[in-house]
């Protein structure tokens, strides 16, 4: 008799059961999740029928408020009503002040510089704010799934570096989420509207959120979709947009005392809500009173739109900038992503700039929840036969200090995710037993002009002259653009790794700054790094010949070629503490011949060595 099998707890019966996944777009001021329902990605709402939720967190005292509830309470609790906590992800507190925001929190001392508020809940952290949303967000799913959640795709920004990438995933697992993939943005926008429209070429993704803006290139064939260049600035969106708009304000009420945090907060929701005004009116009356700062008057349309033209302007060079890293002009589509898209001016700048009238029917505010929708579907193995691929790229080139402070390359920027990439290095001086790695990002040649990720030790390595050792590098960068680095000595196979998990993020304004300074600095980061490479070999022959030396230098050689020898030590030793790339090249030509005749004379001492009390026949036997 055949024995019954029983399933584990919570197993399916059915192997052929569709599972659950849902797409999640963590957005800075509204955030969505999306699910496929009979074959549609459509967003789920709330008991109340709404869609968009507030990314805002009220925290009290034994409760914590998110959505509307907490936005409702935002003016009258500033300190504890968080709201655009997307922008601090990943961020430090001198990332917060470099950029000059003001904001109606009280920062918590932390021992590390991660930011921290301070609530009547105590200090909390972006990830834990963040989860709070998410937790919100997932309710939905699971009252509609019957509390069953298989997985979920969030959406980042395509800029968010490393760190960025990792709170949001901290964010998520704080939630009890399964994260099935980060995906980009304006990957998702494209997603969405490449399944829609089922059309081919290069598409401008324009996403301006509420606090990020990414501009990306995508090239679309035949289901892939390859982001071919991308950027961006997380601290450009709505919600500088409206902070002008409150600047204005404050300059016309003629108020000069500095803004309490109750002023500031509900200032913001009044510039927001005046700017969603003018999207559809030209004129708008400003009506306020906020203790003792006081307006009376009107704002049009056009004044709002010369308030905001900086931050549009700031917006299209970094379409330009990306359209020559991309190396293409003919754009045959743009898709406009995120709420802020609907103003006037922004559509009017993006259809000028690109020659062609941007896509806009699917909602801008829902587009990046259907995209990261259809590709949870598809991760978590329901369209196990679909043949989309993404192909995201890095945003910044990731290498490796090498000897002399530089920054060697080991995967450039714009290079197609997931990928892996070894490169071979070696020691530098004889009986090297270890290894110091540096993991670096950026785009300049020296170190110092990069910015440091991670450092990381391999020992053990076997005792051998200075470069014949052989050490592989790999660095790998997974779908969600997260970094592992990891270094194996090949003869012994002894190895090391670390997983790239930097405590806060760099700052888009400062990748933005990073990449146009390797643009000038070009030809100065070349001299330098020649000059820095020149230095590199004129120290190694110097170590070299110093050790020569002393082990032989007595034996072998006649006091005249000695002190030769220790006089052009002496030179290069000076002229390599200058800047005359030429003048440290010439001495050690100079050296390297003049050492030929020492060299010479220690190989036949090796070779009379070897052979030693060895008799002829002896030899012939061998």
């Amino acid at each position: 008799m055949a024995l019954l099998q029983i399933t584990e707890p919570g197993q399916r019966v059915d192997p052929h059961q569709r599972k659950v996944a849902a797409g999640i777009d963590l957005g800075t001021t509204n955030s969505l999740i999306a699910s496929v329902r009979d074959g549609i990605a459509q967003t789920l709402p709330d008991s109340q029928g709404q869609h968009l939720l507030p990314s805002v967190v009220q925290f009290k005292e034994k409760s914590t408020l998110v959505g509307q509830s907490a936005l409702d309470s935002a003016e009258e609790d500033p300190l504890n009503t968080i709201l655009s906590v997307k922008r601090m992800m990943g961020r430090g507190i001198d990332d917060i002040e470099r950029l000059g925001e003001r904001l109606p929190y009280d920062f918590a001392n932390t021992e590390n510089g991660m930011v921290k508020i301070n609530t009547v809940a105590g200090d909390k952290s972006p990830i834990e704010i963040s989860s709070e949303i998410l937790k919100e967000l997932v309710g939905r799913a699971h009252r509609s799934f019957s509390g069953h959640l298989d997985g979920v795709v969030i959406t980042v920004p395509a800029y968010f570096d490393d760190a960025q990438r990792q709170a949001t995933r901290d964010a998520a697992r704080l939630a009890g989420l399964t994260v099935l993939r980060l995906l980009n943005e304006p990957t998702a926008a494209a997603v969405a509207y490449g399944l829609d429209s089922g059309y081919e070429g290069l598409v401008a993704v324009y996403d301006l959120g509420g606090g990020t803006f990414d501009i990306s290139i995508l090239r679309l064939t035949r289901g892939v979709f390859e982001v071919v260049a991308t950027g961006g600035n997380s601290a450009l969106g709505g919600d500088d947009f409206d902070k002008c708009i409150a600047e204005w304000i404050i300059t016309e009420s003629g108020y000069k005392q500095d803004l309490s945090p109750r002023q500031l907060r509900s200032l913001i929701l009044k510039a927001r809500a005046l700017k969603e005004l003018l999207s559809d009116n030209d004129v708008a009356d400003v009506d306020v009173s906020i203790d003792g700062l006081y307006f009376l008057g009107q704002l049009t349309r056009n004044h709002m739109n010369e308030l905001v033209a900086n931050l549009i302007t700031d917006s299209m060079n970094a379409c330009r900038r990306v359209l020559r890293d991309a190396d293409e002009t003919e754009i045959s589509n743009v898709v406009m992503v995120g709420g802020s898209t609907r103003m006037h001016a922004v559509r009017q700048a993006v259809t000028d700039f690109f020659g062609v009238e941007p896509l806009v029917n699917i909602d801008p505010d829902q587009v990046i929840a259907i995209g990261a929708a259809e590709q949870a579907n598809i991760l978590v193995g329901n369209k196990p036969q679909d043949e989309m691929l993404l192909l995201d790229v890095l945003p910044l080139s990731l290498g490796i200090e090498t000897m002399g402070g530089l920054a060697e390359k080991i995967i450039q920027r714009n290079t197609s995710i997931p990928i892996s990439k070894s490169q071979e290095y070696t020691t530098y001086k004889d009986g090297q037993t270890a290894m110091l790695f540096h993991v670096v990002q950026g785009e300049r040649e020296l170190v110092s002009d990069c910015r440091s990720l991670a450092s990381f030790e391999l020992r053990g390595i076997p005792a051998m002259v200075a470069g014949a050792a052989r050490i592989e590098v790999t660095f790998q960068v997974d779908a969600d653009g997260l970094l592992s680095v990891s270094a194996r000595e090949l003869t012994t196979g002894i190895n090391t790794s670390v997983m790239i998990k930097p405590s806060y993020g760099l700052s888009e304004l400062e990748i933005s700054d990073m990449l146009r300074a390797s643009i000038d600095f070009a030809e100065d980061d070349v001299k330098v790094r020649s000059l820095a490479e020149a230095r590199v070999e004129a120290m190694s022959l110097i170590d070299a010949l110093e050790l020569a030396l002393g082990q032989d230098g007595d034996r072998l050689l006649q006091p005249d070629d000695l002190a030769s020898l220790e006089e052009g030590i002496s030179i290069l030793r000076k002229v390599s503490r200058t800047n005359d790339i030429n003048a440290i090249n010439d001495e050690v030509r100079t050296l390297s011949v003049t050492s030929e005749k020492f060299a010479a004379l220690r190989m036949d001492s090796a070779v009379r060595s070897a052979f030693s009390g060895l008799h002829i026949d002896q030899l012939q036997e061998d």
